[in-house]
C-alpha cells in the first residue's frame, strides 16, 4: 500500500500542477484561434493573431523602451544604495537599511497615484507650485514614458538593492583591501573590483526587475494612458474591455510578453554559467567597511532622499488630496474635509471592496500557508516519488507576468462548468496560485536551517508521519510560517494584476476599486482608498515584525 507521504504528494502535484498548468493551456489555445468565435477548442486555428502582432510595433517598442531605461534606473539605485550601505561607514546605517525596503511594501498602484497627483501637466502640484512663482509651462510631465520608468524604478529600486546587498554581504573584502594598497581609490575599486565580484547578483536583479517591468501595469495604466502611450500590459486590458472582447489578440500578446520573460531568464543562466565568480573560500573573513570620511554625510543624504521621494513624498501629496474638496498644494485655496473618507466608507460596493480584500488576505494566508508548508516539507524533506517535480511546478508562476497569469485564469474559468467565475473563490484561488513562489521560498530558508535528526528522532519513536509534522516539524517552523503568513497576507491585499481580469459585481476587490475610483471620479477619492489599502499594508507589517522578533527571542 502506498504510505500516506506518497498519497499526499501526489494529491497535492496534481492539485497545484492543475492550477497552475490548466489556465496556460487555455492561454495557448486561444492565442491560436483565428475563428473569431470564442470556444474551447477552437474551431479554427493558426498564426493570425500573432502575425498580427508586427501591427503591433509599437506597443512591443514601448513596452521595451520602458522596461529597459526602468530597469537601468532601478538597478542604479540598488547598486549604488548596496553598495553604499554595505561597503562604507555611514551614521545610521541600520536604520537606513530598514527604510530602504519600504518602498516595497508601498504598492506600484499607490505609487502610480501619488506621482499622478505630484507631477500630472497642468494639475501636479510640482507644477501648481511652478505657475505660483511665475513659470510658464509645465515644469515636469510624468504621463510620459520618462515618468512611467521613473515611478516603476522608484519601486523596484529596492528590490534590486536587497538582492545585490546580499551579494555585496557575501565578498571577502581583503580583495577590495588589495586594490586600495596597489593606489586605487574608493570608486575605482567599487567600479573595477567590487561591481565585477558581484556581477552574479547585478545580473540576477536585472533579470527579476525587467521581469517585473515588462509585466508591469499599474504604473502603465495610470500614466501612459492620459498620454496615450500604450505598452503590453494596457494594450491586453483594452483588448478585454473592448466590445466584443478580443480574448485571441490578447492571449498572443500575453504569450509573447512571457516568451521574452523566459528568453532573459535563459540568458541570465549562461553568463552565470559561463563565468567564475566565487569570492567565498575557505579562509575565514570578517566583513569591513571603508571610512568615507565627509562623503559619508553624502552618501547618506542620497540614501535619505530615496526614501523621501519613493516613500514620505508620496504619502504625503495622497494625504493632503485625501482631506481636500479640490486636489491643490496652496493651502490659502485648500478646502479641507472629510467627505472623501466617508464616501469610501460609506459605499456599499467601496465598503465591500476592502472587506473582501481582508477576508481573501486573511483566508489565503492561513489555508495557502498550511499547504505550502507541506510542499515545502515535501521539496526538501520527501523521499516519495515526485518531491523533486513538486518545486518546478509550484515555482513557474514566478516566471509568467501577473497580468498574463489573470489573462489565462479569467479564460480558464469562463470555459468549465464549474460556476466559481465572478466570486471570492476564484480570486483565492488565483492568489493562492501566483503567490506560491513567495510562500514557498520564504518557508524554504527555515525548513532547511532545522536538523534532520529531530524529526527522525520522533519517526525512530514511532510517530508517524503526519503526526511528527504536526508536533515536531510545525512548531519549529513557527517563525517562517508567521512570516510567510503576513508577506502573503500583504500580497493578496495589494494584488492587481489577477484581480483587475476576475472581479465581478459580488467578488470586489480594493486594488481594482482604486483604478476604477481614478477613471471615473475624482483624485481625492482615489487617494483615500490608497490610503486605506496602504494603512492596512503597514499594519500587517508591523504585526510581522513585532511577531518575528517575538519568536526570535529579541527585545520588542
Amino acid at each position: 500500500m502506498p504510505s500516506g507521504q506518497s498519497v499526499t504528494t501526489a494529491a497535492i502535484l496534481m492539485f497545484c500542477g492543475g492550477l497552475v498548468v490548466y489556465p496556460l493551456v487555455y492561454l495557448v489555445a486561444e492565442s491560436f484561434n483565428v475563428s473569431g468565435e470564442d470556444s474551447f477548442p477552437p474551431a479554427e486555428i493558426g498564426l493570425g493573431n500573432y502575425a498580427d502582432l508586427i501591427d503591433d510595433w509599437h506597443v512591443l517598442a514601448n513596452t521595451a523602451f520602458v522596461a529597459c531605461l526602468a530597469t537601468l534606473m532601478a538597478v542604479a539605485i540598488g547598486f549604488l544604495a548596496a553598495w553604499t550601505l554595505t561597503r562604507t561607514k555611514l551614521p545610521g546605517r541600520p536604520q537606513l537599511e530598514r527604510l530602504m525596503q519600504l518602498p516595497y511594501y508601498m504598492t506600484p498602484l499607490v505609487g502610480a497615484l501619488a506621482w499622478s497627483i505630484i507631477a500630472a501637466p497642468r494639475t501636479g502640484f510640482a507644477n501648481q507650485l511652478w505657475h505660483g512663482v511665475g513659470g510658464a509651462g509645465d515644469l515636469v510631465n510624468v504621463y510620459s514614458p520618462f515618468g512611467i520608468a521613473w515611478v516603476m524604478a522608484l519601486f523596484e529600486g529596492t528590490v534590486a538593492f536587497v538582492m545585490i546587498s546580499a551579494a555585496m554581504k557575501s565578498m571577502d573584502p581583503a580583495l577590495e583591501e588589495s586594490a586600495r594598497v596597489m593606489g586605487a581609490g574608493k570608486w575605482r575599486t567599487m567600479l573595477t573590483v567590487t561591481l565585477p565580484l558581484v556581477m552574479p547578483g547585478v545580473l540576477g536583479a536585472t533579470i527579476f526587475v525587467f521581469a517585473e517591468m515588462l509585466g508591469s501595469f499599474a504604473a502603465a495604466f495610470v500614466l501612459g494612458l492620459p498620454a496615450r502611450y500604450v505598452v503590453v500590459t494596457t494594450a491586453i486590458w483594452q483588448a478585454v474591455q473592448s466590445f466584443p472582447p478580443d480574448y485571441p489578440r490578447a492571449s498572443a500578446l500575453g504569450i509573447a510578453l512571457f516568451a521574452v520573460m523566459f528568453a532573459t531568464l535563459s540568458l541570465y543562466r549562461a553568463v552565470v554559467r559561463g563565468g567564475n565568480f566565487a569570492t567565498i573560500t575557505g579562509k575565514a573573513f570578517r566583513p569591513r567597511t571603508m571610512a568615507m570620511g565627509r562623503l559619508a554625510w553624502v552618501l547618506f543624504g542620497a540614501c535619505a532622499l530615496y526614501v523621501v521621494v519613493a516613500v514620505v513624498l508620496p504619502l504625503a501629496a495622497l494625504l493632503l488630496t485625501s482631506f481636500q474638496r479640490f486636489a491643490t498644494v496652496i493651502l490659502a485655496q485648500s478646502e479641507f474635509t472629510f467627505a472623501n473618507y466617508e464616501a469610501a466608507l460609506g459605499f456599499g460596493a467601496v465598503r465591500a471592496a476592502l472587506t473582501n480584500s481582508l477576508i481573501l488576505g486573511v483566508g489565503v494566508a492561513s489555508i495557502g500557508v498550511a499547504v505550502m508548508t507541506v510542499l515545502v516539507w515535501i521539496i526538501y524533506r520527501s523521499r516519495a516519488p515526485g518531491h523533486v517535480v513538486v518545486e518546478y511546478v509550484v515555482m513557474f508562476p514566478q516566471a509568467v507576468p501577473r497580468m498574463v497569469f489573470g489573462l489565462a485564469l479569467l479564460w480558464a474559468w469562463l470555459n468549465i462548468p464549474i460556476p466559481i467565475y465572478g466570486t471570492l473563490w476564484l480570486l483565492a484561488l488565483a492568489y493562492f496560485t501566483v503567490l506560491l513562489p513567495l510562500g514557498v521560498r520564504t518557508l524554504a530558508g527555515v525548513v532547511l536551517q532545522i536538523d534532520k535528526s529531530l524529526e527522525e528522532c520522533a519517526r525512530v519513536c514511532g510517530a508517524s508521519w503526519f503526526y511528527q509534522l504536526r508536533t515536531v516539524t510545525m512548531p519549529l517552523l513557527r517563525p517562517g510560517i508567521i512570516a510567510a503568513w503576513l508577506l502573503v497576507f500583504i500580497a493578496s491585499v495589494r494584488e492587481l494584476g489577477v484581480s483587475i481580469f476576475l472581479v465581478g459585481p459580488k467578488a470586489k476587490v480594493i486594488a481594482p476599486s482604486i483604478v476604477s475610483s481614478w477613471l471615473s471620479s475624482s483624485s481625492e477619492l482615489s487617494a483615500a482608498l490608497a490610503l486605506l489599502q496602504t494603512a492596512a499594508v503597514f499594519i500587517a507589517l508591523v504585526v510581522m515584525f513585532r511577531a518575528t522578533r517575538r519568536f526570535s527571542g529579541e527585545p520588542l
